[in-house]
């Protein structure tokens, strides 16, 4: 019996109802009809980040950086490799915290950059500090029990 997940389209930011086992079948929202998928992190602020974040089923992985960051920069493209190897059972996004301050404040981020795993609006884990790709897969399954 399959089990249907609500998640939120990278895109349009849409809601669509997606049965489990076509999760690695590269669904398209029902909305703008775009690959719900991408293999990249999406770019969050406050307008959508409940969308992802609360109403969304699929666990949400943020890393919570700034511009002028050197860890971040040096993070970054690990960032984007772990997107490739953790979608589609979880989401990766990032928040800009100098454009998005409500967002680091709300979060309680200190230090950046800062991960923070989510599931259904709830934080299950953080880490701050650089980390590789290989690194943030294995903390993401870690937290996550897979």
């Amino acid at each position: 019996m399959s089990e249907n997940l609500v998640l939120a389209c990278p895109h349009c930011h849409g809601m669509n109802r997606v049965p489990s086992e076509r999760l690695s079948a590269q669904p398209n929202c029902g909305h703008c009809h775009k690959p719900l998928f991408t293999g990249h992190p999406v770019a969050l602020g406050v307008d959508h980040f409940a969308a992802h974040a609360d109403r969304s089923e699929l666990p949400l992985l943020v890393d919570f950086w700034a511009p002028w960051c050197g860890p971040c920069q040096m993070m970054a493209p690990h960032f984007e490799r772990a997107a490739a190897m953790l979608e589609p059972q979880v989401r990766l996004a990032k928040v800009d915290t100098q454009v998005e301050p409500t967002l680091g404040q709300r979060h309680g981020i200190r230090s950046i950059p800062t991960l923070v795993l989510m599931r259904q609006g709830r934080e299950i884990a953080r880490q701050s500090g650089a980390m590789d790709a290989n690194g943030i897969v294995r903390w993401t399954r870690q937290h996550l029990g897979a």
